[in-house]
């Protein structure tokens, strides 16, 4: 709303409280880009207005469509029509929502609501802010390794190409990313409203009107609140719908009134972020102030906050440990930041999880129930159990999953793995079913690449190049793979029920494992047995320890030793 306060006689009534509000979903903008042409509509609202005819005409049931409608509809594969529905649910302003709460094999037989769609379908011409560079150059020089793998491969490409390779970036601020996001909703809000409107009886298309109903579903866009404050539904903070009887709803109002009203709220919103923005430049923060919009980037010293409205950011690990268990997160967001050569714990239960411009590290998730990104990583470990995965523009990682849709690879990456996953730790169990991840099916080998270049990006890209299939992963070699303790080094670290790894390990990988187990054993009984002199115990010992050491560096477990520094 807007901050203007009313004079003495006219106190602000509930429904119009003052220094609330209006924000982006973030969900939408950072988990809900698909680089798919063929859902990206460049006329406005001419395309989709056709389409949502078409699915009209169908009269389907609660106006909501299967995947199969969808694909005929929108002429794309049956593959990418369920992906769409997927990333629908995980992005979802209201957790009611049927689509939210269907379990894998029922998600057609619920559908996607016709209007969530086309909101969806809207925002696919959104384009983000582009990285910039990290702006602690030392820093990074100092976590970052000088030569690379991939050195000679990157000679090779074009300054475009180098740009977009460039692991060596960090995100744009809150503040930068919830403006940049208004300012897109701003230009596209009528064209957004006219797809929800319906045109009055006997009036024509000139006269569009909106009902509650139809409006609550820009709340897949926005909302209403402020840090610490439980969000209400859309539309009781519009004085055209507030205080109505959920019974008999209030008559629908001007498309036009909509728009004018959320426009001067929208433009209300862009004037605090600006004023903040230029306090906090002006070093005139206070600590009482929006932290959440006015996160700036991360410094190379480890940096988090906690807000109920934001996420919790960690940010700038570098050789070390760090733990965030369920008790010490407010929120239900994480992001973790330019992290390197450390291992970071966040063992909890979240709805939506983040991992940006990391290196050299292990970064274990707990449950995550609606959707992780990960974007320019180097040569990283992810555990991580969540409903879903979208992995952009990385190299050398791997990746051990328990997740219930196909892990989405998009973007420019380069010798990408995945495995089953492959820890545990004792509430695991419980948080995978606070936030509804199943320990079956685990999708986890099942990874579906998307386009090389991402539209969605303010790059321009070559004519073409956005139609290349990204680079797929493999398959992590099943003699590899093996268990990841999660040390239980905490004092007072909570309880739970979970005593082993949840999600099943295929047959080939769980056999691998036990013969390993086993070779273990007969190698330490054939050491304890062998008739070996002192100095020769020595000189084997000093073999055992060099080639110990060596697998620890190169498998990424020495990574595990920094839980020990400090003990």
């Amino acid at each position: 709303m807007t901050d203007t306060q009313p004079p003495p006689d006219q106190p602000s009534t509930p429904s119009q409280p003052p220094n609330i509000y209006i924000h982006p979903r973030r969900e939408p903008f950072e988990h809900g880009l698909i680089p798919l042409q063929k859902l990206i509509f460049t006329d406005g609202s001419q395309t989709l207005t056709s389409i949502r005819d078409k699915l009209l005409q169908l009269h389907p049931p609660n106006n909501r469509i299967n995947s199969v409608i969808l694909s005929e509809t929108l002429t794309i594969s049956l593959e990418h029509a369920r992906l769409v529905i997927d990333i629908i649910s995980s992005v979802h302003h209201s957790d009611s929502d049927q689509l939210v709460n269907a379990k894998a094999d029922e998600v057609d037989s619920v559908g996607v609501n016709v209007y969530d769609l086309l909101i969806f379908l809207y925002i696919q011409s959104y384009k983000r802010l582009l990285p910039k560079g990290h702006k602690d150059s030392a820093a990074v020089a100092d976590v970052w390794p000088s030569t690379s793998a991939f050195d000679g491969f990157l000679s090779a490409l074009t300054p475009l190409q180098l740009v977009r390779s460039n692991s060596r970036r960090s995100m744009p601020s809150q503040a930068n990313e919830e403006a940049h996001q208004l300012s897109y909703l701003q230009k596209h809000l009528g064209n957004i409203i006219s797809l929800l409107a319906d045109p009055l009886e006997g009036e024509g298309e000139d006269s569009l009107v909106l009902s509650m109903e139809k409006f609550e579903h820009l709340g897949f866009l926005i909302y209403f609140g402020e840090k610490g404050l439980k969000k209400t539904p859309l539309s009781q903070n519009a004085p055209f719908f507030a205080n109505s009887d959920p019974d008999m709803p209030a008559a629908p109002v001007p498309a036009s009134q909509v728009h004018d009203w959320l426009l001067q709220n929208i433009s209300d919103a862009l004037d605090r972020i600006s004023e903040k923005v230029a306090a906090k430049e002006n070093g005139q923060t206070s600590p009482s102030s929006d932290q959440d919009v006015l996160m700036t980037d991360a410094s190379p010293s480890f940096k988090a906050s906690n807000s109920a409205k934001g996420p919790s950011y960690i940010e700038g690990i570098s050789k070390q440990s760090y733990v965030k268990q369920a008790s010490e997160l407010q929120g239900s967001f994480v992001k973790v930041i330019n992290c390197h050569e450390s291992v970071i714990y966040v063992l909890a239960p979240l709805k939506y999880a983040t991992i940006y411009g990391c290196s050299d590290a292990t970064i274990v998730l707990g449950a995550v129930g609606k959707a992780v990104r990960i974007e320019h990583c180097e040569r990283v470990h992810v555990i991580l159990a969540a409903k879903r995965i979208c992995i952009a523009n990385c190299r050398e990682c791997i990746f051990f999953l328990g997740v219930n849709q196909q892990p989405l690879i998009v973007g420019d990456n380069h010798k990408l793995q995945v495995a089953p996953y492959n820890t545990f730790y004792p509430q695991l169990e419980e948080h995978m079913k606070e936030v509804g991840i199943e320990a079956t099916p685990n999708r986890w080998g099942d990874p579906v690449a998307l386009g090389l270049i991402d539209p969605h990006d303010s790059l321009s890209h070559p004519a073409g190049v956005s139609d290349c299939q990204a680079e797929t992963a493999r398959h992590l070699d099943p003699d590899q793979f093996t268990n990841f303790l999660i040390p239980n080094w905490l004092e007072g670290q909570e309880s739970g029920s979970t005593k082993d790894n949840p999600f099943p390990l295929p047959d080939i990988y769980m056999s691998c494992q036990r013969r390993n187990e086993n070779n273990l054993v007969e190698i330490k009984q054939m050491l304890r047995e062998a008739p070996l002199e002192d100095i020769r115990k020595k000189e084997l010992s000093s073999a055992l320890h060099a080639y110990f050491k060596d697998w620890l560096y190169a498998s990424g477990n020495i990574r595990q030793l920094y839980c020990l520094q400090g003990e």
